[in-house]
């Protein structure tokens, strides 16, 4: 069973990331052992902080405004393992070990099971 870590981070870390308008920067989420892609959510400042403390994802939802914990509902938690910014501090990266099924609501293991071009439905699922 995996373990969540605290990731460790300093103050001018957290004020260099570059939030937008909203107060939001995405945040890649990649799966330590195969490399995959599994999402993209919303963090703010907040949610990057309880991410950091707790060493499990926290996002920010834009639809029900409110702080989410990625697998408490769901069980298919995952476990930061490390935490990167990209060269213009606006996008973040979070490396994991997912538990459970994966991250996708659909029950998918990664958000990005359709490929343009496979003949997949396209749309919101």
């Amino acid at each position: 069973m995996p373990v969540a870590t605290p990731i460790s981070f300093t103050e001018p870390e957290i004020a260099g990331v570059a939030f937008d308008a909203s107060g939001l920067v995405p945040a890649i989420v990649q799966e330590e052992s195969t490399k995959d892609v599994l999402m993209v959510g919303w963090m703010n400042e907040e949610s990057l902080r309880r991410t950091f403390e707790t060493g499990r994802t926290w996002f920010w939802s834009r639809s029900r405004q409110e702080f989410w914990c990625k697998g408490e509902t769901s069980g298919d938690r995952q476990f930061v393992r490390s935490a990167h910014y990209d060269c213009d501090a606006d996008v973040l990266l979070f490396i994991v070990e997912q538990e459970g099924r994966g991250a996708c609501h659909t029950g998918e293991r990664s958000c990005f099971f359709r490929a343009f071009g496979s003949g997949a439905e396209p749309g919101r699922v």
